[in-house]
């Protein structure tokens, strides 16, 4: 192609020439036209070459690795056709046939046009796939490999299923698919079964097949016992091997253990203590480079609460039931789980153990993350139940206490100790809120808060929080937009960390607080979070301390959870600080390198305000002023509450009514004649709860308006909070001001 395309721009070249030569007055213009055209073609012509002979050197090259290779390999276009192949190539198909990869393969299996489609689709994006298969000979691994220029070099890996040399030792193999439906058997298998069955119940009277376990297997001369062997493969299929009962294994001089490598699973050969005697290719892959024969087992493995050495002692002793245990690989950097089944066999009157390995990571994260779930769940409920209690408790306490105070000047001796006993029933109040929060039950006041403001406020409490051997600083976004935020108890969550900071350096460093403004424009994935694209606002807290260690990263977010020593933290700082930062609509995150420092980061969506309805016109009754009176019903089944409030509501001079139950407050409003102005009434009692009998009520008294109180947060009735309008929250505990003034709203 590229010496027709020469020789056309010759000719062209030549008629321009001689075009030159007739019209001497564009002589220059086409001469130069003629000499360009010239010179492009002869380029054109050596990229060409070039590039042929850049390609057959790179597959030149790529052949000359895998020339030898006792597996089949061929370089092929992304049609199929077949640029070089190696001379394994020729135990596959005949020449004539292995022009394409689908006819190398077609004597192989059935229909494998199917497969090189969806290896090479896979290949193309991710650079290699590869796929076990069974084939008319065993099982196979196929693999391609993206080259350059749209080519993939393929290579077939044939598996042996006997000990090589063994001649009629074969290992029965059988390949079953999702329906128990049987997809292949090797020679073996159909030696030792008779035929080939359609389905998995006509090999085994009794299912489902057990891995790891001996199973009763219909063979030519009746019921034979066989230790079955499973693996598995992306698309759904299991390979069952099954091997001769561990009391019938003849020693390696007799038999030999050529086999152990080629068995699809992860096995290893221990004596009675534990030591290993012998691994295979999977075994080693799985558990690394301290799976080698004379290790101990104890030394690449730790239990999970039980003794290594007594369960390989019990399994060795013979004693039942089929010893299985989970197991945690001892390497500093990662979690691995492996399940391990033991079979005892007998190895010239000694006896033995063999182990058939699996991966359990993926099971035990999950069971970890389920029983996590489960805790937090459980320690909310019980929080959330405390919670309530304690607040109805504090409520009467401090309430009382208020009242005393009104009574009592600075000057007073009792002025100083009603004084600490309110200080201290607040300081009991915020500890009841750190319950609630790591189970993101407790109620948030949230309001537009800019960081820069908070910070700055926050500052000086901070410096006296590190102490002077330790340097804060603040790094702010010049263009830091406005978040929605709860300002209490986003100060505590900083508090919490700072204070975890200074706590990592003893002898002294840098904590540096930064924010900054953040755009997410595809959904960000961190530890089982995803966060939405959208507008962010950052906060980082660094410290240069001790780090924490890669096992412990996970945990510090658990609740009781520390790494101090005991007395030193409660384990509820950082607890805390997730509850309130998820209740908040944010994320947390932690990053830490041991023996470098710690970084934690906030993340809060940027608030937007909402769209601010028409102002109603101005209430004629609001003109004339406040007033000072009207009548209130309290519902509370709570005795010292009810006695607190209705006293603190009538020294402000209003009319309290008292109910004890709900039943109570809609017999009292039974009376036609009475007028009631405000119903202030607990959400959760005995019997008929605050919105039910509220619901009840407005059905002749439609226009009360309502105060909800609650031990609890308001989350527990937010459900039909909505369904309520003109109520208003309060949460306990409250004090007799805020009771009041909350009154005072709702009827002025």
């Amino acid at each position: 192609m590229p010496q027709r395309r020469l020789i056309v721009v010759l000719g062209i070249g030549m008629l321009v020439t001689g075009l030159v030569m007739r019209q001497q007055a564009l002589a220059i213009v086409l001469m130069g036209a003629g000499l360009i055209l010239t010179f492009f073609a002869l380029f054109v012509t050596l990229v060409a070459q070039f590039h042929r002979k850049g390609s057959a050197g790179a597959d030149a090259a790529i052949m000359g690795f895998v020339r030898d290779d006792i597996a089949p390999a061929a370089i092929a276009d992304a049609e199929g056709q077949i640029i070089a192949r190696n001379a394994s190539c020729g135990t596959l198909a005949a020449p004539e046939k292995a022009r394409t990869v689908a006819g190398l393969l077609a004597d192989s299996f059935a229909n494998p046009s199917a497969v090189l489609f969806r290896l090479q689709a896979r290949a193309a994006r991710a650079g290699t796939a590869r796929e076990d298969i069974v084939t008319r000979r065993g099982q196979a691994r196929l693999s391609a490999h993206r080259l350059p220029e749209g080519r993939f070099l393929w290579r077939i890996e044939e598996f042996a299923t006997h000990a090589p040399g063994s001649g009629s030792h074969d290992i029965p193999l059988i390949t079953v698919g999702r329906s128990n439906a049987i997809l292949y058997m090797n020679e073996a298998a159909r030696a030792l079964i008779g035929h080939r069955p359609k389905a998995l119940d006509a090999i085994f009277p009794v299912l489902p097949v057990v891995p790891g376990a001996l199973q009763e297997v219909t063979a030519v001369g009746g019921y034979t016992q066989r230790l079955v062997v499973e693996s598995g493969d992306s698309l759904g299929r299991r390979e069952l091997l099954l091997l001769p009962p561990p009391g019938e294994v003849e020693p390696p001089a007799t038999r030999g253990w050529d086999y152990f490598d080629e068995l699809p699973v992860a096995l290893l050969r221990l004596d009675a203590e534990g030591a290993i005697l012998m691994t295979n290719r999977h075994a080693q892959e799985l558990l690394g480079p301290m799976c080698v024969a004379g290790a101990a087992l104890s030394d690449v493995m730790e239990g999970l609460g039980r003794s290594i050495s007594d369960w390989l002692s019990e399994a060795a002793a013979g004693r039942p039931p089929p010893h299985s245990e989970f197991l945690r690989l001892r390497v500093p950097d990662r979690e691995t789980y492996v399940q391990v089944t033991l079979k005892r066999i007998v190895e010239d009157g000694t006896p033995a153990l063999i182990a058939v390995l699996s991966d359990a990571t993926e099971l035990k994260t999950l069971e970890a993350q389920f029983v996590q779930s489960q805790k937090m769940q459980a320690i909310g409920q019980l929080a959330g139940g405390v919670a309530h209690d304690f607040n109805n408790l504090l409520t009467a306490i401090s309430g009382h206490c208020d009242l005393l105070l009104l009574r009592h000047d600075p000057g007073d001796p009792d002025y100083g100790d009603l004084v600490q006993i309110n200080q201290n029933a607040n300081r009991a109040a915020a500890l009841v809120g750190q319950l609630l929060a790591f189970s993101r039950k407790q109620t948030l006041r949230p309001e537009k808060l800019d960081l820069r403001d908070t910070l700055a406020e926050l500052t000086h409490l901070l410096n006296r929080l590190v102490g002077e051997k330790i340097t804060l600083s603040l790094s702010h976004d010049p263009v830091l937009r406005p978040i929605r935020a709860d300002k209490r108890q986003l100060e505590q969550v900083l508090m919490n960390l700072v204070v975890n900071a200074r706590d990592a350096m003893p002898e002294g460093g840098e904590i540096r607080i930064v924010t900054e403004s953040l755009r997410l424009r595809a959904p960000l994935q961190r530890d089982r979070a995803t966060v939405t694209p959208g507008e962010y606002v950052s906060v980082k807290v660094m410290d240069s301390g001790q780090g924490i260690p890669a096992d412990k990263l996970g945990k510090v977010f658990e609740p009781f959870y520390t790494t101090k020593r005991v007395g030193e933290g409660t384990g509820l700082g950082l607890s805390t600080a997730y509850g309130i930062i998820k209740q908040t609509g944010g994320f947390i995150f932690a990053d830490s390198t041991p023996g470098e420092g710690s970084c934690f980061t906030l993340l809060f969506p940027v608030y937007v305000p909402p769209v601010e309805p028409v102002a109603p016109a101005e209430d004629s009754r609001q003109a004339s002023g406040p007033r000072t009176y009207g009548v209130v019903l309290l519902v509370e089944d709570e005795a010292p509450v009810r006695a607190f409030a209705s006293r603190a509501l009538r020294l402000r001079g209003y009319t309290v009514l008292e109910a004890e139950s709900a039943e109570d407050a809609l017999r009292t409003l039974e009376d036609q004649k009475l007028q009631v102005d405000l119903f202030v009434t607990d959400v959760v009692m005995p019997g008929m709860d605050g919105p039910t009998w509220v619901r009840e009520a407005r059905k002749i008294r439609p226009d009360v308006r309502v105060v909800f109180v609650s031990g609890y947060a308001e989350e527990t009735f937010s459900g039909t909070g909505d369904a309520f309008p003109n109520s208003v929250f309060l949460p306990k505990p409250f004090s007799l001001a805020e009771l009041t003034e909350t009154v005072q709203r709702q009827l002025h």
